[in-house]
């Protein structure tokens, strides 16, 4: 046999390696890390919200007085009884007016300080933050203040006091419902909590429109303020005004820290939440019909949130416009 044929001996095939499986850690799970962040805040709302409004449904068709744990079953009984209650019916027309104050107000005045600060060249995140401030704040020290120093009535008090320079007598602010004075101060306090809240929105919103339409305006010979803000701004500003609406409404029927710690021994204007709180935890303690109202005041912000979206096209694609 010769040297070459010796050479093309086979050699033996090396044996192969088995190819091990990387473990995958658990840690490295991204199912694992999306309950891991998720679920403490899907069992406190579980435990807060969802089981809290199913025994609310429950306990709305039992009497229950002095107890969470009723056995008598009386149908629609508490829905009867809260629907022809006088106060809480007066209770709705209290909001009617509120929300007619508020929401306008609020709306507007953000939607100013929006376009005062989006036109500033300097400082712009000072006065953001410095409008936005006031939404850290709580309700009940921002209605405390307003009802012990700026509005309490006295001669020393600061409303009364700006007022005595221009000649005009103290003014009894949450004393008594004739002339309301009270509503100046329930919507001078909300107005200066909320309002800054929703210029972010429009602030965020106004950044978004198009420098083009603006340039396209002036070339067609639009005059910039009145004009430009009616025909470009506020069309473009549409679904913000939507939605802040929708939350400030929302936000008027959950009204309750203000009012009751401005008119905490009144027995007129209380809105909604501030009449079940004390059909719910007053003298009588009727959780029934106070979870009926509960659900009632639900059903009515879901109708007028459906409707307000419905007229004002929330949700609409921009082909629709």
């Amino acid at each position: 046999m010769s040297t070459a044929a010796t050479r093309k001996v086979a050699q033996p095939a090396p044996a192969e390696v088995p190819r091990t499986r990387p473990r995958r850690s658990l840690r490295a799970s991204s199912t694992f890390n999306f309950w891991l962040f998720t679920g403490p805040f899907l069992i406190g709302l579980v435990i807060f919200v969802f089981v809290p409004i199913v025994w609310s449904m429950y306990l709305s068709f039992f009497e229950a007085r002095f107890t969470v744990t009723p056995s008598e079953f009386v149908g629609f009984a508490n829905y009867r009884q809260i629907l022809t209650d006088t106060d809480f019916r007066n209770s709705l027309v209290t909001f009617t007016v509120f929300a007619a104050f508020i929401v306008p107000a609020t709306w507007a005045l953000s939607l100013g300080l929006a376009l005062l600060v989006n036109r500033l060249r300097f400082m712009r995140a000072f006065f953001r933050s410095v409008f936005f401030l006031p939404t850290a704040c709580s309700y009940v020290a921002a209605a405390l203040i307003w009802k012990m120093s700026i509005f309490n009535g006295v001669r020393f008090g600061l409303a009364n006091t700006v007022l005595d320079w221009f000649g005009v007598e103290n003014i009894a602010w949450l004393a008594n419902p004739d002339p309301p004075w009270y509503w100046l101060v329930i919507v001078t306090v909300r107005l200066w909590l909320q309002s800054g809240f929703y210029m972010i929105l429009f602030l965020a919103a106004l950044q978004n429109i198009p420098q083009e339409l603006y340039e396209a305006a002036a070339i067609d010979g639009a005059k910039p303020g009145w004009q430009t803000f009616r025909y470009i701004t506020l069309p473009q500003l549409r679904a913000t005004s939507t939605a802040v609406i929708l939350l400030l409404l929302i936000a008027a029927y959950q009204a309750f820290d203000e009012f009751f710690n401005l008119l905490s021994k009144t027995t007129w204007g209380q809105p909604p939440l501030v009449e079940l709180y004390k059909m719910a935890l007053g003298e009588n303690q009727n959780y029934g019909a106070g979870s009926a109202g509960a659900l009632v005041l639900t059903l009515l912000i879901c109708v007028v949130t459906l409707l307000q979206g419905k007229i004002m096209g929330f949700g609409r694609g921009e082909e629709s416009k």
